[in-house]
């Protein structure tokens, strides 16, 4: 199957809805159960929203999302930016996580020369850790009851990459 990667836009909120109602997704993101169509149409929205990137099958269906966080508006944090993305369960170990993560890493290092890209992910996710890690992120440290999953206090690796900025 091919998919292709493009900014999302409002017209993607039923489809960021359906990727987040996935228990896997749920299960390996930050993201609540339940959020709304307009929830997304919101944040999709908003003046200040992060670059979100989907992945989407040759139907137009959205199977992956990532965005990319930046600190623009917070002088001394303006070289670091965190990522968060999340990928359906039946498109998993089939290339969307490293298409999308490709795309952001390529728009951090030569369009917004980010000399450090951060991410939080549970200690259990080896397939994301293992991503991660194909992309030069490194192990930083562990939020030890970092967030709450399924009604269990989760562990949470911190992982960074490092890059010199451009001259």
């Amino acid at each position: 199957m091919s998919y292709t990667t493009r900014r999302a836009v409002v017209a993607d909120a039923d489809g960021l809805t359906a990727l987040y109602t996935d228990p896997s997704v749920i299960a390996g993101t930050l993201q609540l159960p339940f959020a709304s169509p307009q929830l997304w149409k919101d944040r999709l929205s908003a003046p200040d929203a992060p670059l979100m990137l989907v992945a989407c099958t040759e139907d137009g269906t959205v199977v992956g999302n990532a965005g990319l966080h930046t600190n623009l508006k917070t002088p001394r944090r303006m070289h670091a930016a965190s990522i968060g993305m999340g990928v359906m369960a039946a498109h998993q170990r089939k290339g969307v996580g490293s298409k999308l993560l490709g795309a952001l890493l390529d728009l951090a290092d030569n369009w917004y020369g980010l000399a450090r890209v951060e991410l939080s992910v549970y200690t259990d996710n080896i397939a994301a850790i293992a991503l991660y890690k194909k992309f030069g992120f490194e192990m930083e440290g562990t939020f030890r009851k970092y967030s709450l999953r399924a009604g269990e206090l989760t562990d949470c690796y911190t992982m960074a990459r490092i890059r010199a900025r451009p001259q």
